[in-house]
């Protein structure tokens, strides 16, 4: 295989088999709980809370110690290796104490391996542009991997789901280490790494705070959507629950071409100019939702919804990036924002179940919380002042 060819096939292959792991096993974890240990409605609650839990301490732990080594893909193997372990384990294992010990022990620091590929691209030297286009194929697998995990359960079991994210597990770990023998052939042949890009953003430890915290609320207004669609289409419009879905499916196949688009626009736009367009436009998307009537509406206005969900995604995970110094620790602290922003979204949705409102009253305080996120990300960016990667002082990396 041509440098070219393993350049354009690696990085985007790792990156959709990654997404496409996940992307089966998260929606199906619940029903696997259910199914194959006979957890409760509350056991399933505590279960995946203390599975989240562990996952947000491994998004840390794991990354920052891949920083201390320089290396991010032997880690990334490990990933690999954990989940053929995790998936094993859940086949063997008959009763639901036994799975919560293998989903906290080896599902916890599985599901980093994504955060290390992109932690991996920015000591390669890619900016926020190349890492938006390489999210959008993790998008593209969420987008595909809920339907194919569907129709493996529909057609051969719960059980099923199990040898597929094994099978994913083992195809992961193989483009991984294609991308190990990649780096160590270039090493031999003094090829030098580019290291990460010279776009660093000097930010003090409070300023990076700031900024989690605005894309914490961002992520929680997003989540809010995901978690409130099916009440709001039913029991606010009225219409039949599959609309939920065909609102969510448009949300999510919008995303992958507005983030390959963001790939083109980032090179001649500040992130602060992107965050700011997706504050315009999630608040308008939200105030959209709180007076929509009718199942067109309701999909047509999805498509402003893919754009804003598209800069948090794409843009954030690259402005993490540059206002934290060290790859690893900015990805893990990028992919905690999303776990706390599913924390936050719990009351919001609550509050919508709650007035007289209904539902719509969550896209209300949706519309809030994307304002002041979005105000919290540009304060802190405002006080902030390009720098290069050596010349950024004040980071959270601690340069």
């Amino acid at each position: 295989m041509t440098e070219a060819l393993e350049r354009r096939l690696l990085v985007p292959g790792s990156a959709l088999l990654w997404g496409l792991q996940f992307a089966v096993l998260v929606p199906s974890l619940a029903l696997l709980l259910v199914a194959l240990y006979g957890a409760t409605p509350a056991q399933v609650g505590w279960v995946l809370a203390v599975y989240n839990g562990a996952g947000f301490v491994a998004a840390l732990v794991v990354p920052a110690l891949a920083d201390r080594r320089g290396d991010y893909l032997a880690p990334m193997l490990g990933c690999a290796v954990l989940t053929l372990l995790l998936a094993a384990a859940l086949w063997a294992v008959t009763s639901l104490p036994l799975a919560v010990v293998a989903l906290v022990v080896l599902g916890a620091p599985a599901g980093v391996g994504v955060s290390l590929l992109f932690a991996h691209l920015r000591s390669e030297g890619a900016g926020t542009p190349q890492v938006t286009r390489v999210r959008a194929l993790v998008s593209f697998a969420w987008v595909a991997g809920p339907p194919l995990a569907a129709f493996l359960i529909a057609g051969a079991g719960e059980r099923a789901v199990l040898p597929a994210l094994a099978v994913l597990a083992v195809l992961n770990g193989l483009t991984t280490a294609a991308l190990v023998a990649r780096r160590r052939r270039r090493l031999a042949e003094g090829v030098p790494t580019a290291g990460a890009p010279d776009d660093a953003i000097a930010v003090s430890r409070g300023g990076v705070l700031v900024v989690a915290l605005g894309f914490v609320l961002l992520q929680s207004a997003n989540a809010t959507v995901v978690s409130v669609m099916a009440l709001f289409t039913t029991r606010d419009l009225g219409l039949d629950v599959v609309w939920s879905g065909v609102a969510l499916g448009v949300a999510a196949a919008a995303e992958v071409p507005a983030l390959l688009l963001l790939g083109r626009v980032g090179r001649r736009s500040s992130d602060l100019a992107l965050v700011v367009s997706d504050s315009a436009v999630g608040v308008l998307y939200f105030l959209l939702m709180a007076v929509v009537t009718g199942p067109v509406g309701l999909v047509s206005v999805q498509l402003l919804n893919a754009w804003s969900f598209a800069v948090i995604a794409g843009t954030g995970l690259g402005l993490f990036q540059r206002v934290v110094a060290r790859p690893g620790l900015a990805s893990g602290l990028y992919a905690n924002t999303r776990r706390l922003g599913g924390v936050v979204s719990g009351p919001v949705v609550g509050l919508g179940g709650a007035t007289t409102w209904g539902y719509g009253a969550a896209f209300l305080v949706c519309a809030g919380l994307t304002a002041l996120g979005v105000l919290l990300v540009a304060l802190a960016l405002r006080t902030a002042s390009p720098s290069s990667a050596a010349g950024a002082g004040v980071t959270a990396g601690g340069r």
